[in-house]
């Protein structure tokens, strides 16, 4: 529990350094966007390869066109989600070294990056459809310890897209760079990603209450409290997402130089990378 308290600690401390640079916050929702302008023609592109498949009497689910659209989306929604993640880092890694970052510093900084972004978001995407895939033919033990394999994954690759955006290091650089960071400490980092979680299950509790006030009116209440819900879950989602980048970025500048970035002095930062 110390260690998710302490995490609670640098979450807020997290905060209080995007709070400087709230502008920040519209690089998940650019992320989202982005993400939509994708993903919603290749909705209709499979709905499309689907009819035609039907009307031709063939199994879709076994189709070929069908897994060649979700290959594409889910690799360009990877590449989507760590370019923007990259952004973020960017932007917290100018403010946590003295810099006023913007939204068109933060991107153009990651598009400087993109040799190892995209190649990065390739490699966990990839990684990440063999786990699925694997664990939909899984069962009991085995699925279990995919779960494990997959929790172990993203516990080792907490530092990548740091390492890329910061010290400019390519995709199996950062990859093993991220690695050598966290070998020793892999409890503090599981710990870090848990209390985020709770941050954000907490966040978003008081939301469900008046949902479900809103729903039991029925009628426009519960159309009402739909949307509030949606609002605010969406809400809870960008703030965590930019809280998250900034913290990467402070731990990665503290794992490689040792001391604290601006606005973490003092800290318990320094026992998210305690040595055994």
């Amino acid at each position: 529990m110390g260690r998710i308290s302490n995490t609670f600690q640098l979450a807020k401390l997290s905060w209080g350094v995007l709070k400087k640079d709230r502008e920040l916050l519209a690089l998940p929702v650019l992320s989202f966007l982005v993400s939509a302008a994708l993903l919603i023609p290749l909705v209709f592109v499979a709905f499309a390869t689907a009819s035609t498949g039907s009307a031709a009497g063939e199994e879709t689910t076994a189709s070929p066109a069908m897994a060649l659209v979700g290959i594409v989306g889910a690799l360009g929604l990877s590449v989507i989600s760590v370019f923007f993640n990259g952004a973020l880092v960017a932007g917290a890694h100018e403010r946590l070294t003295g810099g006023d970052p913007t939204v068109g510093s933060a991107i153009r900084k990651a598009f400087s990056r993109i040799s190892g972004l995209v190649p990065w978001a390739i490699l966990t995407a990839t990684v990440g459809m063999i786990l699925r895939a694997l664990r939909d033919r899984a069962g009991g033990l085995s699925n279990f310890v995919l779960g494990i394999i997959g929790m172990a994954w993203e516990v080792a690759t907490f530092l990548v897209v740091p390492a890329i955006v910061i010290d400019d290091k390519g995709a199996w650089d950062g990859l093993k760079k991220s690695g050598a960071l966290l070998k020793s400490t892999w409890g503090e980092n599981l710990a870090a990603r848990v209390g985020f979680g709770l941050l954000g299950f907490v966040a978003i509790l008081p939301v469900i209450l008046v949902v479900a006030v809103l729903g039991s009116l029925g009628g426009a209440g519960l159309i009402l409290g739909i949307i509030i819900g949606v609002a605010w879950v969406g809400l809870v989602v960008v703030v965590m997402t930019a809280l998250n980048a900034v913290f990467q970025a402070a731990l990665y500048l503290y794992a490689t130089s040792g001391m604290a970035p601006s606005g973490f002095e003092g800290s318990t930062l320094g026992e998210s990378f305690s040595r055994r």
